[in-house]
């Protein structure tokens, strides 16, 4: 690592020699800021900010010191000294020179770097302005404090609106979203709003977080394609939120030792198209944790406990990461040094121990012989073609400009100059060159009309063969394969497919129309004669890199023919793989720069190349595993070595065996339609469909219907006719096809004793079935006497518990009977006895009048009107002893209509109770003749049931009847005794009617006891019957 200390120089180098970062920590350089006063002391970094390029930041100390730092050029200058700490940073997308700061005084101002002059002076705020966000157009600002946001337009500097909030809520954070109009606002109360820029029209609100895992948001981070945003706080828990859907889609929980998060960023990736998938959280250990957010796993770690991170920024490109350390330096991080160990492929497992020198001379003047086996066509030689040009060049001086003038203006020529001179095109434009290369005609409807047809049946179980963790990966990978299938039938039986289209469907997994186009143009061109001897691999391509190969390192092919080691292991494993196994991707990218920069002959250069170049580990292999690990795995080889090489055989190689010779030149795709591609043994693909389909109709079959062995047995034979008399047209194809049809006999075969065993497990099971069925209805039949004979339990305990509260009410009713005899003579007691004081009071008062009348005879008036009041209140008592027992008479009758309800009650639940007990043991006999009639009776046992039913209605009918007549008795009864009670109203003392009252209660209750009497001795029957019932249900 490497440290760099302004100290008081304004401008200088950041580095001394050239960077190289450790795996470990990633570290570029250490940049720190001391001062060579008297005092020296440490100037800390507060903030930092990326330019749009991301090769150029900007960092600010707390002495107002603001640094420029040039990674790309290596040099660093002071461009402005503001006597004052900034709090927040930020680059002017548009005017690429200008930076805003903000400042402690609560102002903003805006500096060129070029000409470190003051630009403009922005002021409005009244607290720290903590955050500067910059729209994507570079036109407008969003500065953020405790209290307000503002924006502000960057081309007048003028204030455009203010956003201000109560006190009590407080604002977060509020900034732009990334390639959109929009902006988010997040406040102190979690509520998060998001405004359009223009109107400042609120778009929407995003819902409150759930209560289980609700956190005070801090931090915010959005990716590059503004669809998701993250958010946290003091807790370990993160949020991320899909702002298209506007829900809370995913929590993810930090490892335990993060209690707060102070930071979140996204890192950057030139192939995610946006959506970025790392996410660096700070917590407030000061370290800053990498994870997936789709696969929740830790990919990488900066900083420690001892050298904590206080803040930290991420370049546009993700290429730098600047952290500004609790000691106030500032680091620079390599992000590809970081993850160099998540990209790196795995070890080895074949180690190779070598055996000492030996001092043996082997063969002399080995003689080789090379047989190549493919048909030989007439060879254009590379002089012909040299000197066909020539003359289109005299008759046309402007053809072969023509011919490299590419679309978009590219042209073919300067393109490879530029790809001699860095080795690689850039990687910013990589794409847009390779489209332009291979002049793809983006054929939208086409393309529209291959995916629709859906998934080809070949690729349903893709994910079995090639387990592939990111869905969109696989699913992107299944359409292309299955586009090129519908495209081409030839393509469906291809198996080494998948393998040739991946590298190409991982780097266009974002536009499968390019990457289709892509695939189909290395097909159509630099895979030229690869099918002709389908299915097995292309044997005249692989005699032609032999060929050049034997030209060019004879020991070494020698070496391979001496260890039976064929071009299908050394040359046919790179050509399938497209050199994807052996190759990193920047390896496999600066590759196939110069691939597609050239003729198609030169990607078999390069498989002649590649094992010219690794000729010293293959000599020293001996075994055949050796070879086949060395040919599927990344080997310590310089690409760039490899590259030189390719175009030094392209050069050196006699046209005679040149595969320039053999293959046709560059054909891209046609506009509109794509190409019909026919380069293939037509029958054999249109075979391996039949028996394909055949053999999947013979599984459907198979599954629906099983007596279909002897007509499918009657097909085979037939085939094995027809495959025989083919097989001898085609000998050149017997032993592939003498394979295929004993695996279909064996699979047919397994078919046979597939169903065999079906039909044995069906019979165990209808077996088994009829077991369970006989043993379902023995216990049914079990269940149902349970349920019967709890039923007459519970029976059996109504009627006990029934005959008990009866005996306890008749009981209380005599005792209510015999209360009101002691109170009826209690009252009569009580009349008497005031009989008696009135006739005592009458005497006196009479004696009174005889002694006054003889003494004072003046007074005769005074004693008449005296007299008269006293016969006045005389007639009042009468009158009120006369209301008494009248009420009392009221009573007497309410209290006999209520014992004569309670006695017609209690009969009419008797009656019910007893037509319950008869209907149970009517159906309980019925019941039991249903179980010896079986079946055959259940008819007339239905019939029997509504006849019942209709005998249930007349008889309730008949009770109602009763009831009503009993009814008009008790009304009769009742309007007797009240006429009677009237009669004797007048009758001041009446003994008679006390004693007929007294009588008819007496009558009363001897009929209430013998009922009770005749009530227990029907319970008593039974109670018999109820025990004698269940020995008839045992027999």
């Amino acid at each position: 690592m490497q440290s760099t200390d302004l100290g008081n120089k304004e401008s200088g180098k950041i580095w001394h020699r050239k960077p190289s970062p450790a795996t470990r920590d990633g570290i570029i350089v250490n940049i720190i800021h001391n001062t060579s006063d008297y005092y020296p002391k440490v100037l800390r970094f507060l903030n930092v900010a990326f330019d749009g390029s991301g090769d150029c930041l900007i960092a600010g100390d707390h002495q107002g010191n603001i640094y420029v730092f040039d990674l790309y050029g290596n040099r660093f200058n002071l461009v402005q000294r503001t006597a004052q700490a900034c709090t927040a940073l930020a680059f002017n997308l548009r005017r690429k020179s200008e930076f805003l700061v903000a400042l402690a005084d609560y102002s903003i101002k805006c500096f060129d770097t070029v000409t470190k002059e003051l630009v403009s002076w922005m002021r409005g705020h009244e607290s720290s302005v903590f955050s500067i966000s910059v729209h994507a157009s570079g036109r407008y600002a969003i500065t953020t404090s405790s209290d307000t946001a503002q924006l502000w337009d960057l081309d007048t500097f003028q204030r455009k609106r203010k956003l201000n909030i109560r006190q009590s809520v407080g604002i977060q954070k509020v900034f732009f979203l990334p390639l959109s109009n929009t902006i988010l606002s997040c406040f102190k109360d979690n509520s998060i709003f998001a405004w359009e820029c223009d109107t400042l029209f609120c778009k929407y609100q995003l819902p409150a977080p759930p209560e289980s895992s609700s956190i005070l948001y801090k931090v915010f981070a959005v990716t590059r394609d503004g669809r998701i945003l993250a958010a946290g706080g003091k807790s370990n828990h993160l949020h991320l939120w899909c702002l298209e859907a506007k829900q809370l889609f995913r929590i993810i929980q930090m490892p335990t030792k993060v209690r707060a998060i102070r930071h979140l960023e996204f890192l950057p990736d030139s192939f995610d198209a946006g959506s970025n998938q790392v996410l660096g959280v700070l917590s407030q250990d000061g370290i800053m944790r990498f994870v997936n957010i789709q696969t929740c796993k830790l990919l990488f770690e900066i900083g420690s406990l001892d050298e904590g991170i206080s803040s930290s920024v991420i370049s546009p490109h993700g290429r730098y990461i600047a952290s500004i350390m609790e000691n106030g330096s500032l680091n620079i991080y390599s992000v590809q040094a970081l993850t160099q160990e998540i990209n790196k492929p795995p070890p080895p497992l074949v180690k190779v121990i070598e055996d000492l020198p030996k001092n043996t001379l082997t063969s002399s003047n080995p003689k080789m012989k090379i047989m190549s086996q493919r048909v030989q066509r007439p060879a254009r030689s590379r002089e012909t073609k040299i000197q066909t040009r020539v003359l289109k060049q005299d008759l046309s001086s402007n053809s072969e400009n023509k011919e490299n003038e590419l679309s978009d203006g590219l042209n073919k020529k300067r393109l490879q100059i530029l790809l001699k001179g860095y080795g690689e095109y850039p990687t910013k434009y990589r794409m847009f060159i390779w489209r332009s290369l291979l002049q793809l005609p983006e054929n939208h409807t086409a393309f529209s009309s291959l995916i629709d047809k859906g998934t080809h049946a070949a690729f349903l179980n893709l994910q079995k063969k090639y387990p592939i963790k990111s869905r969109k990966l696989l699913r992107v990978l299944q359409r292309t394969l299955s586009a090129l299938a519908h495209w081409s039938a030839i393509f469906s039986d291809t198996p080494y497919l998948p393998l040739l289209a991946f590298p190409f469907v991982k780097l266009f997994q974002n536009n499968q129309l390019i990457c289709f186009e892509v695939v189909a143009t290395l097909i159509i061109n630099w895979c030229q004669h690869w099918f002709e001897y389908f299915p097995n691999p292309p044997i005249n391509i692989l005699n032609m890199i032999e060929n050049v190969l034997a030209f060019h390192d004879r020991e070494l092919l020698q070496h391979f023919i001496n260890h039976d080691i064929t071009s299908q292991l050394y040359a046919w494993p790179l050509l399938e793989t497209v050199f994807s196994e052996v190759l990193t991707r920047e390896e496999w990218l600066k590759l196939f720069d110069n691939v597609f920069s050239n003729q198609p002959s030169f990607l078999l250069m390069t498989v002649v190349a590649y094992n010219k170049c690794s000729r010293a580990p293959l000599l020293n292999c001996t075994l055949k595993d050796d070879f086949e690990y060395f040919f599927h795995h990344r080997n310590n080889l310089d690409i760039n070595v490899v590259i030189r090489e390719v175009y030094h055989l392209m050069d050196t190689t006699p046209a005679n065996i040149h595969p320039d010779s053999m293959l046709d030149v560059f054909v891209a795709l046609t506009k509109g339609q794509y190409p019909v591609f026919n380069q293939y043994p037509k029958f054999i693909v249109d075979y391996q469909t039949q028996e394909r389909e055949r053999i999947r109709n013979d599984e459907l079959d198979y599954l629906r219907e099983r007596q279909t062995v002897e007509n499918m047995q009657a097909e085979v034979n037939q085939q094995k006719i027809e495959d025989e008399a083919w097989y001898q047209k085609q000998e050149l194809l017997r032993k592939a096809e003498e394979t295929r049809r004993e695996m279909l006999l064996q699979e047919e075969e397994k078919m046979v004793q597939q169903r065999q065993r079906l039909a044995a497990v069906k019979r165990e099971l209808t077996i088994k079935e009829m077991h369970l069925q006989d043993a379902a209805r023995r216990r049914f039949l079990k269940l149902q006497q349970d349920q019967r004979e709890m039923e007459l339990q519970r029976l059996d305990d109504e009627i006990e518990r029934k005959v008990q509260m009866r005996d306890r009410e008749i009981a209380t009713t005599a005792k209510d009977l015999e209360m009101r005899q002691l109170e009826l003579e209690s009252q009569k007691r009580l009349y008497e006895k005031n009989l008696t004081t009135n006739q005592e009071a009458v005497a006196k008062e009479i004696r009174e009048d005889v002694d006054a009348h003889r003494r004072k005879v003046d007074l005769e008036d005074h004693m008449f009107h005296k007299l008269i009041e006293t016969d006045q209140s005389q007639c009042r008592k009468a009158q009120q002893v006369i209301e008494e027992n009248l009420a009392k008479a009221e009573q007497a009758c309410l209290n006999a209509d209520w014992q004569i309800q309670t006695l017609h009650k209690q009969k009419c639940d008797d009656v019910q109770r007893n037509e319950g007990y008869q209907e149970i043991a009517k159906i309980l006999q019925k019941n039991r003749r249903k179980e010896i009639e079986l079946l055959s009776a259940m008819t007339e046992e239905e019939a029997e049931t509504w006849k019942e039913a209709e005998e249930k209605e007349s008889e309730l009918r008949s009770e109602k009847k009763a009831s009503a007549l009993l009814d008009a008795s008790r009304q009769r009864y009742l309007k007797q005794e009240m006429s009677a009670a009237l009669g004797h109203a007048d009758k001041p003392f009446h003994k008679v009617s006390l004693n007929r009252d007294r009588t008819e209660w007496d009558n009363m209750e001897q009929n209430l006891i013998k009922k009770v009497r005749n009530l227990r001795q029907r319970l008593t029957t039974q109670a018999r019957n109820r025990c004698q019932t269940p020995h008839l249900l045992a027999m």
